[in-house]
This record gives structure tokens, C-alpha cells and sequence, in this order.
């Protein structure tokens, strides 16, 4: 099953060419039977074939000119959307200004001048191994990448780093002295690897997360910095632990992500499926499905709500969403993704809430100059340095 957000954006992701194999082969999945998590798609009076027809007939035109026709009337609402999307390769669904500024006025649309555009980041990292030689995983041949104590050290052709155990049973694990590597992405970068137990770890731009390459001992710990996502392998025996700055999220095996921005000042873990335990200065919390446990940083314990799972996913799922959020908070996670700094010209500018869905995959101007068709900011970008003023 794929969310209604997931498909536009891995649609948009294909259309700008930037698919890894896996991800066209998850679009070739839903060739056959194209369903989508969101009730109220159907529609009784519209054929799905009909409708799985002419979305997989662009699919494969890939990147071709479609000229624009003037369509029939479609009433499904799923329909509207994919007409717009296959016409157009837009993927906005909405972007609108939120609370804070209501004022209107002309406001020019700052383009980059002719100059290069800024495009959006995509699958970077380095792997660091335990003798402190590095790797640069996007410039590594797909293969054998590594061999450390008996874990062959891999990269596919979908751009993943998995870790296998090879040449050594049960008993022996316990033997070997643990050679810790470590991941990071740079601003701009994303990855995903599979530990030696099979737990599954998607890092996030400009995060980090250190493990051993082969689990040993009464925990699985890793250490992470950034944010991460993490789909850990079953084991009731050996809990799977995340250390974040002065917090730890302990689990048997689940879905969680974990946000631990240094400038963030809090960490935030968001559960998905199964528990967690979180503790955090002498406080100790268990999560539920569909929670969310923050443990600000001056050490006033664990707070738990109710989570926003699509918005936090989002990054995972291609996808940026605002629920009007401060501009400040908006730039940084564009920040992270294009490898830009930020200035701010006007302090007023930071009272600024965005509220909307778009893309990763869209070039910086592309976002920036919707968020100008708001009437509260304009923009200008000097090199990789993205100026917000009135």
C-alpha cells in the first residue's frame, strides 16, 4: 500500500531522473494494481483500469514534451490530481501561508539570476571504518565495498550499504571484538544501511549514526546524531538501543524515527509500530504507536503528545510538509537538504509561518518562489547562500 503523498513524490522523483532501481521497481509494483492509502479516492463513474492505463502510459514516456490538451471533466479527486501531475510533472498539492502574516502587497519573484540552480540533495555519505580509513559511498562501486571479522561490507545497485555476516556462527559472534564504523551524510545527503542483525536505518541529511559491524554483548547499541529512521530486527533477547545525546530510545524490534538536531535543542522520537522506552535524565517514558516523546535539553524530563506521522515521515517519503511552521524552522530543514546557508535580512521576516506539501526533489527556486506568492517574503541567492527578507 503507498500513500497518495508517497506516489506523487516518488512520481516527481522519476520524472526528474533521479529514481534508484528499487524505487522504479516499487513504481512497476503498482503498475497492476495501483492503490492508494487515502479513502475517498474511488469513484464509481471512472474505470481504474482506465486510470491505471494512462498513468503507466507516462510513466514510461519518462521525460518526454507532452503537449497540453484540453481535458474532459474528470469529477474523481485522485483523477484531478495525476491529469495536473502527468501533464505538468508538478507535484504541488498546496503551499500556503499560515497565520502569522496576513498582510498583502507586490512582491517580485527573485529568480538566481541565470546562474546555476541549486538542486535538491539525494543519496551521499562516507563510511568511516574502524581504522579510520573512509569510504565515499557515492562514488564506490556497487559490490563488496569492505570485509571486517567476518561481515562483508556491500553496496547495491539501489545505493544501500548492507552489512553481512559471512564465515562466522552464532557462538563465534560473541568472540569477535567489535570494529565500529560509522555513516555520515553531508547537508544535502541521505542513505540507508542494513546493519549486521537486519535492522533497517534510513539516515537523514547532515546525521551521523555509529554502530559495530557485528552486534556483540547483551545490547545492540548505535549512536546517532541528526535524524534517523529505524525498522530494527526483531530480538527479545538483545534490545536495540539508540544513544542521542544524553537520551536512549530502547527497543525489541520496531518502526521509530529519531530527530537529534544539535540545533534543534530537543530530541524528539516519533513511534510507528511496536514500543519504545526513552529515558532521558532520570525520567523514563514508554512510547505507543502514533506518540511522540520530546526531551528538551535543559533537562526538563520527556514530554509525550500525539504525533504528526506524515508530517515527520515526510523527509523518508520524499516529501517536505509544513503545518505552519516558523520560517526559521522551514530553512532549516531546507538548509540541510540543499546545502545552503541562511541569512536573514529582517527580524520581522522570523514571525513568518508556512503551512503546505511540495517535493524534495524540486530545484531551491522552485520552493522559494512559492513561499514568495505568499505576499510576506522575497528572496536572493548569492552562490549557496539564500538571503530571506520582507
Amino acid at each position: 500500500m503507498i500513500t497518495k503523498e508517497e506516489f506523487l513524490a516518488l512520481y516527481e522523483k522519476y520524472m526528474s531522473g533521479q529514481c534508484t532501481p528499487a524505487e522504479k521497481e516499487q513504481l512497476e509494483a503498482y503498475r497492476d494494481e495501483m492503490k492508494l492509502a487515502d479513502e475517498g479516492w474511488d469513484d464509481d463513474e471512472v474505470m481504474q483500469d482506465d486510470v491505471r492505463t494512462r498513468i503507466w502510459q507516462h510513466l514510461n514516456d519518462s521525460r518526454k514534451v507532452v503537449p497540453i490538451r484540453k481535458a474532459k471533466v474528470i469529477r474523481n479527486r485522485w483523477l484531478q490530481v495525476a491529469a495536473i501531475l502527468l501533464v505538468t510533472s508538478l507535484a504541488w498539492l498546496f503551499f500556503t501561508h499560515g497565520k502569522k502574516n496576513q498582510e498583502t502587497g507586490n512582491v517580485n519573484l527573485t529568480a538566481n539570476n541565470g546562474k546555476k540552480s541549486i538542486v535538491p540533495g539525494g543519496n551521499k555519505a562516507y563510511l568511516t571504518l574502524a581504522d579510520g580509513s573512509q569510504i565515499i559511498l557515492n562514488d564506490a562501486k556497487n559490490g563488496k565495498v569492505a570485509t571486517q571479522s567476518g561481515v562483508k561490507v556491500s553496496k547495491t545497485s539501489s545505493g544501500m550499504l548492507v552489512y553481512q555476516i559471512a564465515g562466522l556462527s552464532s557462538n563465534n559472534q560473541a568472540d569477535v571484538k567489535p570494529e565500529f564504523n560509522t555513516i555520515t551524510t553531508p547537508r544535502g545527503g541521505q542513505y540507508q544501511v542494513i546493519l549486521a542483525d537486519g535492522t533497517k536505518v534510513w539516515l537523514n541529511a547532515a546525521s551521523s549514526i555509529k554502530f559495530p559491524q557485528v552486534f556483540t554483548g547483551k545490547e545492540r547499541l548505535v549512536e546517532l546524531t541528526g535524524e534517523a529512521y529505524f525498522e530494527v530486527a526483531k530480538d527479545k533477547i538483545h534490545p536495540f538501543i539508540v544513544q542521542a545525546n544524553d537520551t536512549r530510545v530502547q527497543v525489541l524490534g520496531t518502526h521509530f524515527n529519531v530527530n537529534a538536531y544539535a540545533d534543534n535543542n530537543a530530541l524528539t522520537t516519533t513511534l510507528l509500530e511496536g514500543s519504545v522506552q526513552m529515558s532521558s535524565n532520570n525520567t523514563m517514558v514508554k512510547l505507543l504507536p502514533g506518540q511522540q516523546g520530546v526531551a528538551v535539553s535543559n533537562g526538563a524530563g520527556i514530554k509525550v503528545s500525539l504525533a504528526d506521522i506524515q508530517q515527520t515521515m515526510a523527509w523518508k517519503n520524499g516529501l517536505f510538509i509544513f503545518r505552519d511552521l516558523n520560517i526559521t524552522e522551514v530553512m532549516k530543514q531546507v538548509a540541510r537538504w540543499y546545502d545552503v546557508d541562511i541569512e536573514y535580512r529582517d527580524e520581522d521576516v522570523k514571525t513568518n509561518e508556512f503551512g503546505g506539501t511540495i517535493s524534495k526533489y524540486k530545484n531551491i527556486n522552485e520552493l522559494l518562489d512559492v513561499m514568495v506568492l505568499t505576499r510576506s517574503i522575497h528572496y536572493r541567492i548569492e552562490g549557496r547562500r539564500v538571503i530571506i527578507m520582507k
